[in-house]
C-alpha cells in the first residue's frame, strides 16, 4: 500500500497539469504571477508580460499556455487586490456601505483585468511555441 502511494506520489511529479511530459506548469504559473506583480504599476503591459511568461514556461501548446496565463493573472490579480485592500485602508475603519460595495467591485475588476490579459498573452505565448 505504501509502495503504491510513493509510485503515485512520483509519477504525479513528473507529469504537468494538462498531462504528459515533465512538469511546468507550476513553475510558469509562479515566475508569471510573479512577473504581473513585480511590473502591476504597467497599465496593460504587466499582465501582458507576465500571461507571456507563464504561457512560455508552461511550453504546453495554445490552451496550456492560456490556461497558465489565466492562472497567473488570478493569482496576481488576487495578490494585487490584497496589497490594493491594505493601501485604501479599509481594515483600518468601519467605512459606509457604498464605499465598501465600490472597493470590492473595484477589486474584483483588478482580478479579471489580470486573469484575461494573461489568459490572451498565454495563448499567444502557446502559439509561438506550437509553431516556432
Amino acid at each position: 500500500m505504501v509502495n503504491t502511494f510513493r509510485t503515485f506520489i512520483r509519477s504525479g511529479a513528473d507529469q504537468s497539469f494538462m498531462g504528459g511530459g515533465k512538469s511546468s506548469f507550476w513553475p510558469g504559473v509562479i515566475v508569471g504571477a510573479i512577473a504581473m506583480i513585480l511590473l502591476g504599476s504597467l497599465p496593460i503591459l504587466g499582465p501582458l508580460i507576465g500571461g507571456f511568461i507563464a504561457g512560455l514556461i508552461a511550453r504546453q501548446g495554445i490552451w496550456g499556455g492560456a490556461t497558465a496565463g489565466l492562472t497567473a493573472g488570478l493569482v496576481a490579480g488576487i495578490i494585487f487586490s490584497g496589497f490594493e485592500f491594505f493601501r485604501l485602508g479599509l481594515p483600518l475603519g468601519t467605512p459606509s456601505f457604498m464605499m465598501a460595495f465600490g472597493v470590492t467591485v473595484g477589486l474584483a475588476l483588478i482580478i479579471l483585468y489580470f486573469g484575461l490579459f494573461g489568459f490572451a498573452s498565454g495563448a499567444l505565448a502557446g502559439w509561438v511555441i506550437r509553431f516556432r
